[in-house]
């Protein structure tokens, strides 16, 4: 898999787990890091526009690490 397809699919992880977050009632400092994971989103859409393909994966996969520790912490 060429890591524009692994950006890819970190994205699409990402975007789901934050429609997961929507269902949950976050504490101040977990919507902190959820507003963190969305600017590692940005940054790897902005890393990715520049061709820095490992950059920008790097980033979508932290992204998507904070949003999946802050749904864990919610899991039932």
């Amino acid at each position: 898999m060429e890591i524009q397809e692994r950006i890819r699919k970190d994205l699409d992880k990402f975007n789901e787990s934050l429609r997961k977050i929507d269902t949950v009632a976050l504490t101040e400092k977990e919507s902190g890091i959820v507003e963190m994971a969305k600017l590692y989103a940005r940054d790897s859409a902005a890393f990715e526009e520049k061709r820095d393909y490992y950059t920008s994966f790097a980033s979508i996969s932290y992204a998507h690490g904070l949003l999946d520790a802050v749904l864990k912490l919610h899991a039932e």
